[in-house]
């Protein structure tokens, strides 16, 4: 393989995860996101990894271990959900669960070992509402927070930038790294106070020695991409003096025009451009390295077309 290819990181263990006919985080989300990226000749073009199921001491990286007992119980006792009414359970909910930390880590490894530039994962459930001891918003286990964390004990990579473009904030990815100042955090969202979860305001920036290591735009209705880059701008000043040596990306596309639960009005390309400042970040500090996480964005036909965008920017010699 060449040094400069994508990775896709999919499996079908990804769609076993049942929600219901009426829950918005639903497998057909990846179909949309598959059948898309066929439909435009993208998915020859990438380097297919398939995910596995991550291990125990992995998820305890950023999660209690009673919580991992919990969820496991919970599943095998066919409870309805964990914690909150959203947070949806079914016969093999924990299993890909495992399998979405799981496929994310992989991707980082190929990464790492020089076999693909970059890599998005197509996995599911999302991540970034989940905290180290709760589920929360249709997250289980953090998959980019838990990313971080491997990156640093198996890579030996010191400093990490996490940026959340979802619309809704990253409340779970702040509060486990807001004492960290080798995770640099920020999120872009829609103001808190018309927005689940309802935090992330522009004065949360961490505490202690985390304190300066995260950044959060809350958007006001109506944003988009000019507000949006002008926003980001202050994150590649932010950049120059963190030097991070690996990129992430919590990639919701939920911030889009066409999603009703939600007051941004990004498009598709938007978001290639949100891409592009993401890549040059990484480009410029990182080697290029850099792994995009889905986690948001529920109309399937903006969805497929807003991460078909995504893909191609980061397929761009």
């Amino acid at each position: 393989m060449r040094l400069g290819e994508t990775g896709l990181v999919y499996g079908e263990i990804y769609l076993k995860h049942d929600t219901g006919p009426h829950h918005p985080e639903r497998p057909e989300r990846l179909t949309a996101i598959i059948e898309t990226l066929e439909a435009g000749g993208l998915l020859d073009k990438l380097v297919r990894i398939e995910p596995e199921p991550a291990e125990r001491s992995l998820l305890e990286l950023c999660h209690k271990p009673r919580y991992i007992d919990e969820f496991k119980m919970a599943v095998e006792n066919s409870e309805p959900f964990l914690h909150r009414p959203e947070c949806v359970l079914s016969p093999a909910t924990f299993e890909v669960a495992l399998c979405a930390v799981g496929g994310v880590l992989k991707g980082i490894d190929k990464v790492m070992e020089g076999r693909v530039r970059n890599c998005f994962c197509a996995v599911r459930p999302p991540g970034h509402h989940a905290g180290n001891y709760r589920a929360m918003g249709f997250c289980f286990f953090n998959n980019v927070a838990i990313a971080a964390k491997y990156l640093q004990k198996e890579h030996a990579i010191e400093k990490i930038v996490i940026i959340d473009w979802d619309v809704h904030h990253g409340n779970g990815t702040q509060y486990m790294f807001d004492k960290d100042p080798t995770i640099y955090f920020v999120s872009f969202h829609e103001n808190p106070f018309s927005c689940y979860p309802g935090t992330g305001k522009d004065s949360e920036t961490g505490h202690l020695l985390g304190k300066g290591f995260t950044q959060n735009f809350p958007m006001p209705a109506g944003a988009g991409e000019q507000e949006y880059l002008e926003a980001f701008e202050k994150v590649e000043l932010a950049m120059k003096k963190f030097r991070p040596q690996f990129v992430l990306v919590s990639a919701g596309f939920d911030a889009h025009t066409a999603e009703p639960s939600a007051h941004i009005d990004l498009t598709a390309e938007g978001y290639a451009e949100l891409t592009r400042r993401v890549k040059t970040i990484a480009e410029v500090h990182a080697g290029g390295r850099l792994v995009s996480v889905l986690e948001g964005g529920y109309v399937l036909g903006v969805l497929g077309e807003s991460v078909e965008k995504h893909i191609r920017v980061l397929l761009e010699g």
